[in-house]
């Protein structure tokens, strides 16, 4: 077990500022209206600093600074943008304990979960993007024995993104390193409940990037988190035997708690076949139970702080939905402070605590009779961003998650998230040149 000391206590790897004002154009700016929000820590419920509300004056600020930045960082070669990014991912590399408290202290979350899964990827992410425009050309297209085609990337110019309060350096991340890899420059905003951490991040890696390229204007509370009601279903082989695979198939069950259930694609919905529907329950009710709830500085909790009291509320009110609705409750249903019980319900599929999400550490557990009957019930919800099957039979398993209407299946382990590089597409568009090598006319007029 480590237990990391509190942001500002002797012997912590991090210091929060009292105060952050906005970062636009390479230099903390205070905000046009004089405003500023408390920013308290889920860990405690206490207020640690405090930051710049943005308006539409300081919006328009760091866009201008943005502009600005853009040509020049746009009109660097790949190899250059790519060496910057590698140095980006070896300096969050240096500071990952740092950032991993910050983000704890900032979001909730257990740091045994920054330290071993968002860190590490915001660090993927850098690396990735960096190997890839390394490494990609363009392309050349001969149309006519005179005409050819030459095809390369420009960047769209600024880009301009909220970032939700889920995983804030992981999503600020996902914004960053593919808009910087294809040329742009950024304007952030990260949520009210989480605007801090991120400003630890640019002490961190701010100065290897031009004025302007980088730019967080804080203080805005509107970031809506889409989520779907995710199913996992757990095929009755993954009892046949008391082994490792079922022990991973537990925890597995047991993913609707990581990040306090604050995630989009969140394991919510939880389908188990009627042939080994006691004995899986009983075994996974068990698995929750054991997760340990408490300081998420300590390494040794699992589950830590839901991200706002606001958030608490409404994970408490929809407890208390599933209860009025008659819903079993298995487990948990309690909270105290920022604290929410991991919470299992059992019940009616075509009920509402078992149609619509709640972005906290709550299951609605339910049973299936076939493979048909799986994929009928998981259907039901048309908002999926993801799904979870877990099976022996790893064709049965191929052909369900070709059938799910999820955007992202995961078989046989949950959470498995490459970066991405496809999305570089939205960061940049596709500049033709048309060049025809012949000295006579085209022949139209």
């Amino acid at each position: 077990m480590t237990q990391y000391a509190a942001p500002g206590q002797p012997g912590s790897v991090v210091a929060y500022r009292a105060r952050y004002d906005h970062f636009i154009g390479g230099d903390y700016v205070p905000p046009v209206a004089g405003e500023y929000a408390e920013n308290v820590t889920p860990v405690t419920g206490e207020v640690f600093t405090e930051v710049a509300r943005g308006t539409d004056a300081d919006r328009a600020r760091a866009l201008h600074a943005a502009s600005g930045a853009a040509r020049a960082w746009g009109s660097t070669t790949a190899r250059e943008r790519a060496t910057v990014l590698c140095e980006i991912a070896d300096r969050i590399e240096e500071h990952a304990t740092e950032l991993a408290v910050a983000e704890t202290w900032d979001n909730g979350k257990p740091v045994r979960e920054a330290l071993v899964a968002d860190i590490p990827l915001l660090i993927e992410l850098f690396r990735q993007f960096a190997a890839v425009i390394r490494t990609e050309v363009g392309e050349v297209e001969q149309l006519s024995r005179n005409t050819c085609d030459y095809r390369s990337f420009q960047p769209v110019g600024v880009v301009h993104e909220r970032v939700s309060w889920t995983f804030p350096l992981m999503n600020a991340c996902r914004v960053l390193a593919p808009a910087l890899a294809a040329g742009n420059a950024v304007v952030l905003e990260p949520a009210l409940q989480t605007p801090a951490s991120i400003h630890v991040l640019l002490g961190v890696i701010a100065d290897l990037l031009p004025p302007g390229v980088v730019n967080v204007v804080t203080g805005s509370d509107d970031h809506p988190v889409v989520a779907g009601r995710c199913p996992n279903i757990f095929f009755s082989d993954v009892a046949a035997q008391r082994d490792s695979f079922l022990d991973k198939a537990l925890e597995g069950f047991a993913m609707f708690a990581a990040n306090q259930g604050e995630i989009s694609t969140a394991p919510s919905r939880a389908l188990i076949q009627t042939a080994v529907y006691e004995e899986f329950l009983h075994l996974a009710t068990v698995r929750t139970q054991a997760l340990r709830l408490g300081d998420p500085l300590d390494t040794d909790t699992m589950v830590g702080a839901v991200v706002s009291l606001a958030q608490r509320d409404r994970v408490l009110a929809y407890v208390e939905r599933g209860k009025a609705e008659g819903a079993r409750l298995v487990v948990g249903g309690e909270a105290s402070g920022h604290y929410v019980e991991p919470t299992i319900f059992e019940g009616d599929h075509r009920s509402g605590v078992f149609s619509e999400d709640v972005l906290g550490p709550v299951v609605s557990v339910t049973r299936f009779d076939d493979r048909d009957d799986a994929l009928k019930i998981a259907n039901e919800s048309t908002a999926q961003l993801g799904a979870g099957i877990w099976c022996r039979d790893v064709a049965l398993a191929h052909n369900v998650g070709q059938e799910l209407r999820a955007e992202r299946v995961w078989v046989n382990n949950y959470y498995a998230y490459p970066a991405n590089t496809a999305v570089l597409a939205d960061y940049r568009r596709v500049k033709h040149l048309l060049v025809s090598y012949s000295d006579r006319g085209q022949g139209y007029f």
